[in-house]
């Protein structure tokens, strides 16, 4: 029976389904394509029949299942090169830690690889391992690789293993979060060879504002209170949103950074002035927080510079709390953008204290990272982040900034109210 909403009408997916526990989300994955209107065409790895049968994916899929690389028939007209190019997409659900790999390496020693390292058409992985076997630098080499390839993610996500005690990031996303990632992958293809401007620009027609960078908060003429934060990551995201076809407005503080193409730019010190920005920038449709403010100011600045007389006496710096500029917007009645997102910079209990900053800030989305100076987030070029919401947690793996920037403006786009 068709889904009432066919959005995938007609479209040919050839599933992927690897050796691991969550196989048996393959045969649901199946059931809910199939149901929006999709043809899926089945290939199952060696350790994938361990868990699964052919025969049940197979009568899910309405059609053959394929399993062997050295099959008599189907090698007839060379199966696996058809395989790899009679579809709209590939999904690998669920990939495991070892078909990634051989992805990464270029290894096609069966019939799944074979097929990956053969196709042109776009490709969506979705993860499924045990948490430390995804946070290993191997995997994440391999992640990293991938991503340059072109290879899209759905997932991992956090939460309880198949493992009694275990829990962390690497259960394999839910099969309608991946149909969702197919209908928004499929659809970005669309847009990709369309004349229409509206459905290339997923965000056109909206004004994102965007905030960047640290603040400065005076102690005397020449000293001030400040942070690490280079605004890198809020610059490459004010870029990627201006590329989506949003208006964007960048609140930045005192950075050495170019203003983005297409960006208007307001150029800042302190947390005050950032506040007073911000406001004037309103309203927005999307609102991003990404700007490191200090939560602290000097109560008085000194008026000129404060020096040492000789006495080993130190100047008492008294220091009052910053305006909250992230709360103040979230918590607004009138003129609330549709969309807040914070940034939780942290060093500790990384997830613990985005979920308590979520609820406490009033924002739509949080977005975590560890920035303790072994992973050199602050000033470096690349970022790993968590995206916390009331709905759970979606961890990504380390990945330049700019792609950081990229994935979570269309991440975004696609969580926005469709207008009326």
């Amino acid at each position: 029976m068709a889904h009432s909403d066919a959005t995938l009408q007609d479209k040919r997916i050839l599933l992927v389904i690897a050796g691991g526990i969550a196989a048996y989300k393959g045969l649901d994955l199946i059931r809910r394509l199939k149901e929006r209107g999709a043809t899926v065409r089945v290939v199952m790895t060696k350790g994938a029949t361990e868990f699964i049968t052919p025969l049940a994916a197979g009568a899910l899929a309405g059609g053959t299942v394929y399993t062997e690389l050295f099959d008599r028939e189907a090698e007839q007209d060379v199966g696996h090169i058809r395989l790899a190019r009679e579809a709209d997409l590939i999904v690998v659900a669920p990939a495991t830690a070892d078909l990634m790999a051989k992805m990464a390496g270029g290894h096609a020693d069966d019939l799944a690889s074979a097929i990956l390292l053969a196709t042109r058409l776009p490709v969506l992985v979705a993860p499924a391992m045990n948490p430390a076997m995804w946070v290993h630098p191997a995997t994440q080499r391999n992640i990293a690789t991938l991503l340059a390839d072109g290879i899209r993610l759905a997932g991992p996500e956090r939460g309880e293993m198949a493992e009694s005690g275990e829990a962390g990031t690497g259960r394999m996303s839910e099969p309608l979060a991946i149909v969702a990632a197919v209908e928004a992958l499929l659809a970005a293809g669309k847009a990709d060879s369309s004349d229409n401007v509206a459905d290339a620009k997923p965000l056109l027609g909206k004004h994102v504002l965007v905030t960047a960078g640290p603040t400065h908060e005076p102690i005397d003429p020449v000293r001030y209170i400040a942070n690490r934060s280079s605004g890198k990551q809020g610059f490459a995201i004010a870029a990627a949103a201006a590329a989506a076809g949003a208006r964007v407005t960048l609140v930045a503080g005192p950075v050495g950074l170019a203003d983005p193409d297409g960006v208007s730019v307001r150029r800042v010190e302190t947390a005050r002035d950032m506040l007073a920005a911000v406001e004037i920038a309103l309203p927005a449709d999307i609102a991003i927080f990404a700007a490191a403010v200090a939560d602290w100011r000097p109560a008085h600045e000194a008026g000129s510079k404060l020096k040492k007389d000789g006495s080993g006496i130190v100047p008492p710096l008294h220091v009052t709390e910053n305006p909250d500029i992230l709360a103040t917007i979230a918590h607004r009645r009138d003129g609330r953008p549709g969309l807040v997102v914070g940034f939780a910079a942290e060093t500790d209990d990384v997830l613990e204290n985005a979920e308590k900053k979520l609820g406490r800030k009033g924002a739509d989305i949080i977005v975590a990272n560890d920035v303790s100076p072994a992973n050199n987030v602050m000033g470096g070029a690349a970022n790993t982040v968590h995206l916390v919401t009331p709905e759970g947690i979606e961890s990504w793996p380390q990945l330049p900034k700019d792609e950081v920037a990229r994935r979570l403006v269309h991440w975004i786009a696609g969580r926005l109210k469709p207008t009326a």
